[in-house]
């Protein structure tokens, strides 16, 4: 995090962007959505044949790592940034009813649709709670696996956000997640424009000190792969991603033992 960031202005930001996601997902972003950025990125058909079309809508996710996630019947998941409910849908399919997903979110609208679309489902082992990823209201070891896609990268304290992702994840809980890194340093006039954070690039960290943050949480990464399928879609943001390698990747890691 940078000292010039003012975080209360970029919150503001990120939660108008994400409110818009919500309430009005055919208007113009930085960011393709949609089915079929889902299917391009990697979910199967099948499973988004049974989770609400409306949420899918909203969907905003930069990347597919369910495969890492290794979900099993039974499984209580966190999904940290949990949007209009998509991922969290998705991984109700494979905790089953014997287990639980819980999505957080930080954007009332987002919030109230995925509820809604849940209570529509009849999906009562899914749950949407208000709360931000960087301070998880969970108790300590309450999860199997911890979840999120095109999120982390909208904080300003990652090192944070990776910390509570260990702290709530029980003895070799797994941690699979999506997000937009940088390969090279971005400038300053970058990283402080809230428009270009709110899309995901003004926040992307470089990998080595991402990853590097995953591991001093507490984490052994044991996978890390590109996402070559997602690309942004305004002038603006294609512009940042080539000059700085901005891009996306699927990462997996499990909690270390103490």
């Amino acid at each position: 995090m940078t000292n010039s960031l003012d975080v209360d202005k970029l919150e503001q930001a990120v939660k108008s962007v994400y409110e818009d996601v919500a309430e009005d997902p055919d208007k113009e972003y930085h960011f393709e959505m949609g089915r079929g950025l889902a299917e391009r990125l990697g979910y199967p058909p099948e499973h988004l044949d049974r989770i609400p079309v409306e949420g899918m809508e909203s969907f905003a996710g930069v990347g597919y790592y369910f495969d890492l996630a290794a979900i099993e019947d039974g499984d209580d998941v966190l999904d940290l940034g949990s949007g209009s409910g998509t991922d969290a849908f998705v991984a109700a399919l494979h905790t089953g009813n014997a287990g639980s997903v819980t999505g957080l979110d930080m954007t009332d609208q987002q919030l109230e649709k995925a509820r809604t679309l849940r209570d529509d489902a009849g999906m009562e082992h899914v749950s949407f709670e208000h709360g931000y990823i960087e301070d998880v209201p969970f108790d300590d070891g309450n999860f199997d696996v911890v979840i999120s896609n095109g999120v982390i990268n909208l904080s300003p304290d990652k090192p944070q956000v990776f910390e509570e992702a260990h702290r709530v994840l029980a003895p070799g809980g797994r941690l699979a997640i999506s997000d937009i890194i940088s390969e090279e340093l971005m400038p300053e006039s970058i990283k402080n424009d809230e428009d270009l954070w709110a899309a995901c690039i003004g926040g992307a960290e470089q990998i080595d000190r991402y990853t590097t943050s995953i591991e001093a949480a507490g984490f052994s990464v044991t996978d890390v792969r590109e996402n070559t399928q997602y690309e942004f879609v305004s002038e603006r943001a294609a512009n940042a991603c080539q000059k700085y390698g901005v891009k996306s990747i699927s990462l997996g890691a499990t909690k270390r033992s103490p």
